[in-house]
């Protein structure tokens, strides 16, 4: 959490006559008696934030986490993509990226941001490999026993939330992931996840080969049902949708 672009995106809002009640509801000068909630000023002045023309666009993009800190609302993310991919965009990449990879390595609760890489960045294939490579992919090299606890953190949060992206991007990071036991239990998630998302994207035989290898806690579900259907070759639930159903019939017989 970045607490001078929280203070930062306070003000502005303060500026546009926004301001955080007592209770921590809003209220807004141009809705008199009204209560607005932390989503409703995301979609009332987050897109506004990212065409203030008195600032620059790593200002405009500083400006915008700031509302999401001080938010914590997915909507805000929404309207960084919107910018992203707009007509104006692309936005500037390192200063994007590395607001992310921030967010995503603070012990703080990171769903907004992680639900944005899901289903935003990492579902749409052109921009899903960028941007796990932004968020993960480029660091892998530096997944050793000795990590800092920020990147293990960062590091589980992806791997949860990567489902979608395309096997080539992310094998060399599950790979990596796999030589640290301390990241089984989400690298066994993104295996997992990957094979029931719908746009999941799994390599069955790479997948098996990672899952055998896997040192999980005693009790952990599905293990065996996701075994069984890596081994007769279904890459997702939902390209064969009886097979998931037939593996929990024979693990619990």
């Amino acid at each position: 959490m970045d607490k001078e672009a929280i203070e930062d995106a306070r003000r502005w809002l303060a500026e546009h006559g926004v301001t955080r009640l007592d209770d921590g509801a809003w209220a807004a000068d141009d809705a008199p008696g009204e209560r607005l909630t932390s989503n409703e000023v995301a979609h009332g002045w987050a897109g506004l934030a990212l065409t203030d023309g008195d600032r620059d666009a790593t200002g405009r993009l500083r400006l915008a986490f700031g509302l999401l800190d001080l938010l914590d609302d997915y909507w805000v993310t929404c309207e960084i993509r919107f910018a992203d991919r707009g007509p104006e965009g692309p936005l500037p990449a390192e200063p994007l990226w590395e607001s992310y990879r921030r967010r995503l390595e603070a012990p703080r609760d990171a769903e907004a941001v992680t639900y944005s890489l899901w289903v935003d960045w990492f579902e749409d294939r052109d921009t899903a490999a960028v941007a796990f490579a932004e968020v993960l992919g480029r660091d892998i090299g530096l997944l050793r026993s000795d990590a800092p606890q920020a990147l293990l953190r960062r590091t589980r949060r992806v791997l949860e939330c990567s489902g979608p992206v395309p096997w080539p991007a992310k094998d060399a990071a599950y790979r990596a992931a796999a030589r640290l036991p301390v990241l089984h239990p989400a690298l066994f998630k993104a295996l997992l996840n990957g094979y029931h998302d719908v746009h999941g994207d799994l390599e069955p035989t790479g997948a098996l080969s990672l899952l055998a290898d896997l040192d999980l806690p005693t009790g952990t579900e599905h293990v065996g049902e996701l075994h069984a259907v890596l081994a007769a070759g279904h890459r997702n639930h939902y390209r064969s949708p009886g097979a998931w159903d037939e593996a929990v019939r024979r693990n619990a017989g």
